[in-house]
């Protein structure tokens, strides 16, 4: 004779701390609200006001990172999208690397790209400088003052 058990609730976790997909689940959505407000603004700036695309030149991006309010807007633009980007393909690897080996490598492949294009990206942002001192005056822009 079969006897029909009741149906068992899933075995809590021991370990007690923050559910750390339900804030990746909030980060992704905050993020992208974000992401979109900056993005769109973005394009306004350096596509549709002034003149368009034409304007967009070496000059032009010296010019906006001359400025902390740039320099800040397109930082965040960078780590928000690199962040909600790697944290989306974390979510993909969970999905679809079943062995537990590949997951891994997977996720700290991710994890090492997403680390090192901030940092590249930030010290870009931050270091950018148009007309460093003691550069060739036929390497200059022409918009930088003789040295």
């Amino acid at each position: 004779m079969t006897t029909i058990e009741a149906p068992r609730t899933p075995a809590r976790s021991s370990r007690s701390g923050k559910n750390w997909e339900k804030w990746g689940w909030i980060y992704m959505r905050v993020s992208g609200l974000v992401l979109v407000i900056l993005i769109f603004g973005h394009l306004l700036i350096n596509l549709v006001l002034g003149d368009g695309v034409k304007q967009i030149d070496f000059a032009f991006v010296a010019g906006k990172y001359a400025t902390p309010f740039w320099q800040v807007w397109d930082l965040l633009m960078l780590w928000l999208a690199l962040i909600h980007g790697g944290n989306g393909m974390r979510t993909l690897i969970n999905d679809y690397a079943y062995n537990r080996t590949v997951n891994r490598i997977l996720k700290w492949a991710v994890l090492a790209a997403v680390v090192v294009l901030i940092a590249l990206g930030t010290l870009v942002i931050f270091t950018f400088d148009p007309c460093p001192v003691g550069a060739h005056a036929a390497d200059l822009p022409s918009f930088c003052p003789a040295h």
